[in-house]
């Protein structure tokens, strides 16, 4: 017989193990243990939240004062107008981050520089919430920021007027114009370079310099009647002969003819007593007779010579040649040693040759040194030294050695009114046509001091002539100026060396603008002569331009100037030949004319190349030239200086509008 299983009740267990199974009213409890694990994890979350507001907000206003102490700052001192800089960052600042961002109390910043960097640091303190719960009361927060005027890789050359005129003083100065345009530069690179000239600027001393990751080159081009840049071009960009309007050395045959003595000065006084050794009295008397003799005092033909005047038959010359009359007096006759004893007076005159042209070599005849005054080619070729220049050349002018600045004459031209477009032809006016070495009109000619003008006597007053004139005058040479030799863009990584180039720059001559941005242009354009230094930095970086010209005067000139176009009266490459060129200043001249039209030519060619052009007139209101230079500039980059405190804030001024800020953090 089976037995039957008696079943097992909860009622039979422990009651401990029966509340450990039992679940009923476990929701109440686990929620009692979660809400304080999930109190701390909703604040902290929104706790954490704010701080991130706090903190973005806290690092954009410390970023907004930064930026705005630095750009304040400009190219002067962080201490400069008692502390302004340094005011408005602070003001910035204050101004971004509110009086209470999300409950941040004790919100502050402070900024300092060094070496042009301004830094900050922003520090608040943000109360938390439901944190609190678990201890934490509040929270500090700091950011730091920076910023510092770095620029990008950046070009700037100088087309300076260095014409006579810079040399004058302007109304109110105590200092020429020169001198303040040198001041004036020289503060320019100290906003830019960052390094301290011994200029005294208004901007004060800065210090550091820019840092090697960025490049800024300097480049300059003085100029007035011509720009001395020859020397910074290779030589197989220059002719190896060229015609000038100069002279050439021939011998005429002279016959000597009658004479006409000039006026006879007065007679010196006696000398003291003389004597010569005679046998007899009767020797002493033939000693001393003629009482009075004429004698030369220089018995060389090939000098003193004159050209023929117009009361002279053709060819024949004219020779003043200084005669004196020397006087005898008997003193005393002693036979023996003694001998005759008599004195002396003097006194000069100049006695006049008439001579007649004859064939060299003719029997009687002498052989007179003359000048031929005509175009007359060169070989210049003896300027080049391989790779380089040699200083000087001899030409059959003279024995010795014809010194060469550097200024050059230009290459071929076209004769224009306007230069709107530039013609093809005007191979002056070609910013980027690098010279081919079988044409010779595409290349440069050396302009060396040996032209002449063509005239009866070398004075304002005589008339020039287009013919051959044969002369025994030896005429000194034209007018010539050549500036300061100019520079290809450098990094003038030393103060020192940059002021000791602009405290070289003299001068004089007159004012020629277009030559002068003609080789500013192309001796920074990115794609001409030095396309491979210009167009990008050695690491391959991008450039910025800027032309910076300054000048004080309009355009002057003068058919007598030796300038880049020859010598103007007889060259006539700008000018139609079959009319006398005209000079002047302004606008007045055909010659002025032409130097007018080039320049705003070449103006338009330089901003074509992504250049910013500046230009600043110097001196006293001007409506015609501030008129031409204001369509010459990049648009709002004209300016008027009248002394030389506006010129020194001018180039300040512009030195501050080409920097440009960046956060470097």
């Amino acid at each position: 017989m089976k037995k039957r299983a008696i079943a097992s009740t909860d009622a039979s267990r422990p009651f401990l193990v029966r509340l450990a199974r039992d679940t009923r009213g476990n929701t109440m409890a686990i929620m009692a243990a979660a809400i304080f694990p999930m109190a701390g994890m909703i604040g902290g979350g929104l706790d954490l939240s704010r701080l991130y507001l706090v903190k973005t907000r806290l690092q954009h206003a410390c970023d907004a004062g930064a930026l705005a102490g630095r750009k304040a700052m400009g190219g002067g001192l962080w201490t400069q107008s008692n502390n302004m800089p340094n005011g408005v960052a602070q003001r910035f600042f204050s101004s971004n981050i509110g009086t209470s961002a999300y409950g941040a109390s004790n919100i502050a910043a402070t900024y300092t520089e060094s070496a042009g960097k301004v830094t900050g640091v922003a520090t608040a303190q943000v109360p938390m919430t439901l944190m609190r719960v678990f201890g934490s009361e509040q929270r500090s927060l700091s950011v730091s920021c920076d910023a510092e005027m770095r620029l990008p890789n950046t070009d700037v050359m100088f087309v300076l007027d260095v014409t006579g005129s810079m040399d004058s003083t302007l109304p109110g100065d105590s200092e020429s114009k020169l001198t303040g345009l040198k001041v004036a530069v020289k503060c320019f690179y100290e906003t830019l370079a960052r390094l301290n000239t011994a200029a005294a600027c208004v901007a004060g001393d800065p210090s550091g310099g820019t840092g090697g990751e960025t490049q800024i080159r300097f480049g300059f081009v003085p100029y007035s009647t011509n720009a001395n840049v020859g020397k910074l071009l290779r030589p197989e960009w220059l002719v190896d002969r060229w015609t000038y309007q100069s002279r050439e050395r021939v011998n005429v045959g002279g016959m000597p003819g009658g004479y006409v003595d000039g006026t006879k000065g007065n007679w010196s006084n006696w000398s003291n007593n003389q004597s010569t050794t005679t046998a007899t009295r009767e020797l002493c008397d033939a000693f001393l007779n003629p009482a009075v003799r004429d004698e030369p005092r220089n018995n060389n033909w090939g000098a003193g010579f004159e050209d023929s005047e117009a009361n002279l038959p053709v060819g024949t010359f004219k020779s003043k040649r200084q005669w004196r009359d020397r006087e005898y007096q008997f003193v005393s006759y002693a036979v023996g040693n003694n001998g005759c004893k008599y004195r002396t007076r003097t006194r000069s005159y100049d006695r006049t040759f008439t001579l007649t042209e004859v064939p060299v070599g003719t029997p009687s005849s002498v052989t007179l040194n003359a000048w031929m005054y005509k175009p007359v080619e060169f070989d210049v070729s003896g300027l080049k030294n391989g790779t380089g220049w040699n200083d000087s050349i001899t030409l059959p002018l003279s024995t010795s050695a014809i010194s060469w600045a550097g200024c050059i004459e230009e290459r071929d031209t076209v004769r224009a009114t306007s230069y709107y477009p530039i013609d093809p032809n005007a191979l002056d006016l070609d910013i980027d046509r690098v010279p081919e070495l079988t044409s010779p009109s595409t290349r440069w000619r050396p302009a060396l001091p040996v032209t002449y003008q063509r005239k009866e006597n070398y004075d304002n007053t005589s008339a020039r002539s287009l013919n051959e004139i044969r002369s025994f005058n030896n005429f000194s040479a034209g007018s010539f100026a050549c500036s300061t030799p100019a520079t290809r863009l450098t990094e003038w990584t030393t103060a020192s060396a940059f002021e000791g180039y602009v405290d070289s720059l003299t001068a004089g001559g007159n004012t020629y603008h277009d030559i002068g941005l003609i080789w500013g242009g192309r001796l920074m354009s990115p794609t001409g002569l030095f396309a491979d230094d210009n167009r990008f930095t050695p690491e391959g970086g991008e450039i910025e331009r800027h032309l910076v010209f300054m000048t004080d005067g309009d355009a002057c000139t003068s058919v007598a100037n030796y300038q880049a176009y020859g010598l103007s009266w007889y060259d006539r490459r700008q000018t139609d030949p079959a009319v006398e060129p005209t000079e002047g200043c302004s606008t007045t001249g055909t010659l002025t004319q032409q130097v007018n039209a080039r320049t705003q030519a070449i103006c338009s060619a330089i901003k074509n190349k992504n250049i910013t052009l500046w230009v600043i007139w110097f001196g006293t209101s001007n409506p015609t030239i501030e008129g031409q230079m204001t369509s010459c500039a990049s648009p709002s980059r004209f300016f008027s200086a009248r002394n030389s405190t506006q010129l020194q804030q001018t180039f300040n001024d512009i030195a501050n509008q080409i920097s440009q800020l960046r956060l470097t953090q």
